[in-house]
């Protein structure tokens, strides 16, 4: 083998320099670093997944459906009967995790010569996928709480003219919820400013305290909203994400997705679990009331909490937040140094783990004050 670097390789200026998106896996007893759902599927949707995987297996010979017709079929009735919005299977569209949604919405409204804004911290993989994508990434302004300001924003888009803008909801790291007002303003400024596409990233929206922004589409050519399988379904492993628009934009993102890109086992599986939704939604209720515990014990212990309408907790402040991660680790609990200055980030989990995981910190804050 040679020793030749990446960086002695003819890549792209803007990715020279640059890390992969990734979380630490490490081997100790609680993991609450990825906001995964902590349940394992209930055995009926495992036999029921195994079902429809033996049918799809004796097709493998041949491609699978490209359009996912069936699959977008019950994602848009799920998304009708939850979302509060009628939607049919023109405007859905899926691909294998919610960043290869994205993914292909930048390559068909952002690239080369063109720009899109998030306001952070936010979702790194906007900009991560931007960069990969050759569009130009813009930093948005939050407040010090975390929430976006509509005039300020507004004022950002107005001067930046990007083509894509990114609102995420519930945000992550933070885990606050954005009003549907804000988003209102600030599709109503994309639109004077350019016009620009308006992607609310709603992947952990099933935990929140309020309604989806589904109904914010009627009217609104120019929005998209997109979902994910893998953290209220309970799916982190299918890779399975979809977008609900006008028909149009579901059209246009066509012009970029690879043949044939998700599998026949992947479109089996994901249709397995739509079966089984009410059970899986039930799971989501455990993990809110088990999020609303970690918020009023981490505040009763001392610590400052965000309002949360995910299914993960930022907590501070630190003077140093990776060394009180680290003392966490150390007792046995992972969770998330996401490099916001003088916060940390917890998944809920098991009421087993959030308490290995509320015993630690209680520790840790002693150690600290002693």
């Amino acid at each position: 083998m040679s020793d030749v670097r990446i960086d002695d390789l003819p890549i792209r200026d803007e990715l020279r320099g640059k890390s992969p998106y990734g979380a630490p896996q490490l081997d100790v007893p609680v993991r609450l670093n990825t906001n995964e759902n902590p349940y394992p599927l209930p055995e009926p949707l495992v036999e029921r997944i195994a079902e429809r995987v033996r049918e799809a297996a004796r097709d493998l010979n041949r491609y699978p459906d490209r359009d996912a017709v069936r699959l977008r079929t019950e994602l848009a009735k799920y998304l009708s009967d939850t979302g509060g919005f009628p939607l049919a299977l023109e405007n859905v569209w899926a691909a294998n995790g919610s960043n290869e949604v994205i993914q292909q919405l930048l390559q068909t409204f952002g690239g080369p010569g063109r720009s899109a804004i998030g306001f952070e911290p936010s979702y790194s993989m906007h900009a991560l996928i931007a960069r990969g994508t050759g569009t130009g990434w813009i930093s948005g302004p939050r407040e010090e709480d975390f929430t976006i300001d509509p005039a300020a924003a507004a004022r950002a888009i107005a001067e930046h003219k990007p083509d894509v803008v990114f609102l995420t909801t519930p945000n992550n790291p933070t885990g606050n919820a954005v009003p549907a007002g804000t988003v209102r303003a600030l599709y109503d400024a994309a639109q004077a400013a350019k016009p620009s596409m308006v992607v609310v990233d709603e992947a952990y929206v099933e935990f929140s305290h309020g309604d989806s922004l589904l109904p914010l589409l009627e009217g609104r050519p120019h929005l998209v909203i997109s979902r994910t399988m893998s953290k209220a379904f309970g799916a982190a492993g299918l890779r399975l994400g979809y977008l609900a628009a006008d028909p149009a934009v579901v059209d246009a993102v066509q012009l970029v997705r690879l043949p044939y890109h998700l599998s026949a086992i992947t479109q089996a599986t994901a249709l397995a679990a739509l079966e089984h939704t009410d059970t899986l939604l039930g799971y989501v209720e455990q993990l809110k009331s088990e999020r609303d515990r970690l918020v009023a014990e981490l505040r009763a212990i001392g610590y400052d909490v965000v309002e949360s309408d995910a299914n993960f907790v930022q907590f501070g402040r630190f003077a140093d937040a990776h060394g009180v991660w680290r003392k966490i680790l150390d007792r046995g609990v992972l969770v998330r140094d996401n490099g916001v200055p003088g916060w940390l980030r917890v998944s809920a989990g098991t009421p087993e783990e959030n308490d290995a995981f509320l015993d630690a910190v209680r520790e840790v804050k002693k150690e600290l004050e002693a």
